[in-house]
């Protein structure tokens, strides 16, 4: 057994730095010491507020999470660090795993997918949520020349939105009430719109704003039998939806798309969805997404800035010291 250091909630509104027990690695186990994480500002801000519903706190369960909603709740997913001992193959290795802010930790061998040489560490900890953008795009099955809006250029949003820049013929747009997410757009490549001056008459529209006045207005921007794919996870707000007017004359869709699941037609398991999102990350425009750093013993302070929206951010990376 040896000591690390992870980020906790003790209760809402609140974040603190405890020591870990951590065991050596027995047989099909590693150990990891990380180099960055992420802060996916969305879901992570709603848990350290204490906005996870009980009804979905099974569903909400983070792969390595320790405690409960709402706390004490050791939470997060985004963790990208080197191999020190366990598999030979990988020590050494730089990988990404599906764990908390800790400085060190023990997973079993599956649980860790080796990171390309061609991505750097730091922006690898994008991966759980470029993993959560291909999910979309499968579930959008977008078709070629369509003309696509995303709706929302949060950290999911221009996740989605870098990987659609590149589809064949297709007409891309981000949509977002921040004015400054026109510079996102302009490095992702892709046009962008505030909300009124969005581009009507869409295909496919993916709504990532997490707001009700995103999905509405979503809705409003398709043609007729145009489908709005709904990434947003709204945590314990009611969304109200007023679907009379030209929901049912339009004959429109609204389709869920949580990375929990996989249609099976795509013939694809999780670890593969995990390894494409990582080969994706070699591109450079998702270097955009990446907006802050931080030391991770400053974790207790930054997180409720970024609940607050005092601290700006779509991706946040948390540096851990040498050798931690």
């Amino acid at each position: 057994m040896f000591d690390a250091r992870a980020f906790w909630v003790p209760f809402p509104g609140s974040g603190e730095i405890r020591t870990e027990s951590v065991p050596d690695p027995g047989p099909g186990e590693v150990l990891v010491r990380t180099l960055h994480s992420g802060v996916s500002r969305g879901t992570e801000t709603l848990v350290f507020s204490g906005r996870v519903p009980e009804s979905q706190w099974a569903t909400m369960r983070a792969p390595f999470q320790a405690g409960d909603f709402p706390g004490p709740v050791k939470y997060g997913y985004l963790n990208v660090g080197v191999v020190e001992a366990g598999d030979p193959e990988l020590t050494g290795r730089t990988v990404f795993a599906l764990f908390p802010h800790q400085t060190r930790y023990v997973v079993p061998k599956t649980a860790v997918t080796v990171v390309p040489d061609d991505v750097p560490a730091g922006r690898a900890v994008l991966t759980g949520t470029v993993e959560t953008a291909v999910n979309a795009v499968w579930d959008a099955a977008p078709q070629l020349g369509d003309r696509i809006t995303v709706v929302g250029g949060g950290m999911v949003g221009s996740s989605v939105a870098a990987i659609l820049a590149g589809y064949p013929g297709a007409d891309v747009q981000l949509v977002d009430a921040d004015p400054a997410r026109a510079g996102t757009a302009e490095r992702l490549g892709v046009a962008f719109a505030l909300p009124d001056d969005a581009d009507t008459g869409r295909d496919l529209v993916i709504h990532a704003s997490a707001s009700p006045a995103g999905l509405a207005r979503s809705l409003e921007l398709l043609r007729t039998e145009g489908t709005v794919v709904e990434l947003s996870w709204y945590g314990d707000r009611e969304v109200p939806l007023r679907l009379g007017e030209f929901f049912h004359s339009r004959r429109l869709t609204i389709r869920s798309s949580q990375v929990g699941g996989i249609l099976p037609q795509r013939g694809r398991d999780y670890a593969e969805r995990l390894a494409l999102a990582l080969r994706l990350l070699r591109d450079d425009r998702f270097e955009a997404l990446l907006t802050g750093r931080s030391a991770f013993d400053e974790l207790p302070a930054v997180l409720p800035r970024l609940a607050d929206g005092s601290l700006p951010a779509l991706c946040h990376v948390i540096d851990y010291p040498a050798g931690n």
